[in-house]
């Protein structure tokens, strides 16, 4: 798995995790509905920026959406 694969997996998982839609995330995180989605498909590769605000939307720290989802079990 590549590290946007990783990403994707890890912001949808954390999203359902958290009883979020897309709207919502997207709402919190001061981004468009869009572009989560296309995050969730792996589409496009988030900036630092993006991945910080998405983090703090789902009250985790930014490198828990980077990391391969066998190593961060902790929801």
């Amino acid at each position: 798995m590549d590290i946007r694969q990783v990403f994707a997996a890890n912001l949808r998982r954390l999203r359902h995790a958290r009883n979020l839609s897309q709207e919502a995330l997207a709402h919190e995180a001061q981004i468009d509905r869009t572009y989560v989605s296309a995050l969730e498909r792996g589409v496009y590769s988030a900036s630092l920026d993006t991945i910080a605000n998405l983090a703090d939307a789902l009250g985790v720290e930014p490198y828990e959406l980077l990391i391969k989802e066998n190593a961060s079990r902790r929801d």
